[in-house]
């Protein structure tokens, strides 16, 4: 899905050399036929984007090799180029993760964000609070200014980097930054009072509400606080998922004029 984040022509190639394990996994787990035949040409034209994808990801070293081997070899410069650019496009939403910088006007759900959205959730003052999949601190840094501690937990390094970087240079003393995913948060249980995201729940409700659920007290709330939708895209719909497993939907309309959705839920143990 094109999300208009970014100018894929204005990022290089070895843009992919700062990706996660995690992200090549499920990069190299692409089956489109158009995506294998421009991912072997740019590996062919990058032999040490090539290297640090298989020795990164191991577990993905001969789907790499496939991918090389099955491309055709002779390519000039602008078709090299232009599977590049197609691939930086189809991974736009981790791409502008390695300028985090940008994200705050490239993404249309940080740039029309407004932080009242979260306060209207729950309670922050004076609380513990841990964001999943906290990004560039949308919300971690909302979060910071009323909560007593905000732990960021993100998978991404150059978004912790970011985040660490903006601490130093704001003075902020209440925001600690740790790696974790969503389904392995590194806190021990009933640690929080509130445990809040945004995109990030979804994949497999089972396993991530369980694993938010275990870090959050009895009595605390869980939060899931997405970020306005932009012009070009299509309105919020409702999660009937959610709101079938309890959660209380909130909605309102974005800066852009559509609809958004918040989810919360009170933790019963």
């Amino acid at each position: 899905m094109a999300f208009g984040w970014i100018n894929p022509e204005d990022y290089s190639f070895n843009s992919f050399l700062l990706l996660e394990r995690f992200q090549l996994q499920m990069l190299f787990s692409n089956t489109d036929s158009d995506w294998k035949r421009n991912m072997g040409i740019a590996l062919n034209a990058n032999p040490a984007v090539m290297w640090y994808f298989k020795n990164r990801c191991a577990e993905c070293s001969a789907v790499i090799d496939q991918l090389a081997l099955d491309a055709p070899h002779t390519i000039d410069e602008n078709e090299i180029r232009k599977a590049e650019v197609y691939l930086i496009a189809s991974a736009e939403d981790w791409m502008i993760h390695t300028t985090p910088e940008a994200m705050a006007e490239g993404c249309f759900y940080i740039r029309g964000w407004n932080k009242v959205r979260l306060f209207n959730l729950a309670d922050f003052d004076g609380k513990v609070v841990l964001d999943v999949g906290a990004g560039s601190g949308r919300l971690t840094f909302a979060a910071a200014e009323k909560a007593a501690s905000v732990y960021a937990s993100e998978p991404v390094g150059t978004l912790r980097e970011f985040m660490r970087d903006k601490i130093k240079q704001e003075g902020i003393t209440n925001v600690r930054v740790l790696d974790g995913l969503v389904t392995e948060l590194p806190f021990p249980d009933n640690t929080f009072d509130i445990v809040m995201s945004g995109h990030v729940v979804g994949d497999d409700y089972d396993s991530e509400i369980a694993e938010l659920t275990r870090v959050c007290k009895p009595g605390g709330w869980l939060l899931d606080c997405p970020g306005d939708t932009g012009e070009s895209e299509p309105d919020m719909a409702p999660d009937s998922e959610a709101s079938s497993l309890g959660w209380e939907e909130i909605h309102y309309v974005g800066s852009f004029g559509k609809d958004v959705y918040c989810y919360r839920k009170q933790v019963v143990k």
